[in-house]
């Protein structure tokens, strides 16, 4: 993390945010600004390594993880739980367990030598059993993500969360930022639903299919409205009727790797999208 002690460095790294993210609805506050900065790292990996699908050059990035290594390392030792003060709002605090869900589950792709699937045991081991240091304590991904992303209590966390898989919403090529988080959890809620991998209607049948993610975590979305048509209606582009029947797409547990074509352009590896 980059302490900023003189003025003209603190308005630099405000700066750098404010390009970063096109503007900002609200004054940064300098803890804020402070943690926009810790987030620079990060915003470099993004960048280099994630392509505007959401696909990860792991191989590259493997070869090249100073910028990772370099959040990992902030991520290890300052939490909200360890360093309060740094993260005063919620906003704070759940961009923090974001950035740092998505970046430790880039990492345990390579860690775990490339796995071409999340599916089956790999999935046990991935998720549960590996342990990551977030601000001095060791916990895996499956607890990061249950005990400290969703007991924040916004479900548009699962169009943020990517576990690195082609089933998970799209990954951004910008880092979420507090002051500006309402703002692009609504964008990825709009983007996520406007994809036809994960929404899918069929009115002849009366028949919405929509990604298995609103079915693993039900709970979440029903607990703003009242059916998951509903709050599909929130951000689908065109309104589903209330009584169409809701079917869900099997998830793909694929790692979402970028491969190279003949002329050198990435390709999507494992999955086309109907």
């Amino acid at each position: 993390m980059l302490l900023m002690t003189k003025r003209g460095a603190a308005t630099l790294a405000t700066i750098a945010a404010l390009i970063l993210l096109g503007g900002v609805s609200a004054p940064a506050t300098p803890a804020e600004v402070q943690q926009s900065d810790a987030y620079q790292p990060w915003a470099r990996v993004l960048i280099k390594f994630v392509n505007e699908r959401g696909e990860v050059d792991f191989h590259a990035l493997a070869h090249n993880r100073a910028d990772l290594n370099a959040f990992l390392g902030y991520i290890s030792h300052v939490s909200p739980r360890s360093a309060p003060g740094l993260f005063a709002s919620r906003e704070a605090k759940l961009t923090y367990y974001i950035n740092a869900y998505n970046a430790l589950a880039m990492f345990n792709v390579i860690d775990s030598d490339f796995p071409k699937s999340l599916a089956g045991l790999t999935k046990v081991k991935f998720f549960g059993w590996k342990r990551f240091a977030i601000g001095g304590e060791r916990m895996s991904l499956y607890t990061l993500e249950n005990d400290f992303v969703r007991p924040q209590g916004d479900e548009r966390v699962h169009f943020a969360l990517n576990c690195m898989s082609v089933g998970c919403p799209r990954l951004p090529r910008l880092p979420f930022q507090a002051e500006n988080l309402d703002r692009q959890l609504d964008a990825e809620a709009r983007a996520f639903f406007g994809e036809q991998r994960n929404l899918q209607v069929d009115p002849g049948r009366k028949l919405v299919r929509v990604s298995s993610i609103l079915k693993f975590y039900t709970d979440d979305f029903l607990a703003r409205m009242p059916t998951l048509i509903a709050y599909i209606n929130l951000y689908a582009s065109t309104q589903i009727p209330s009584d169409y029947r809701v079917e869900f797409i099997d998830y793909d547990w694929t790692v979402n790797v970028q491969h190279r074509d003949k002329v050198g352009s990435s390709s999507r590896g494992f999955y086309e999208p109907p």
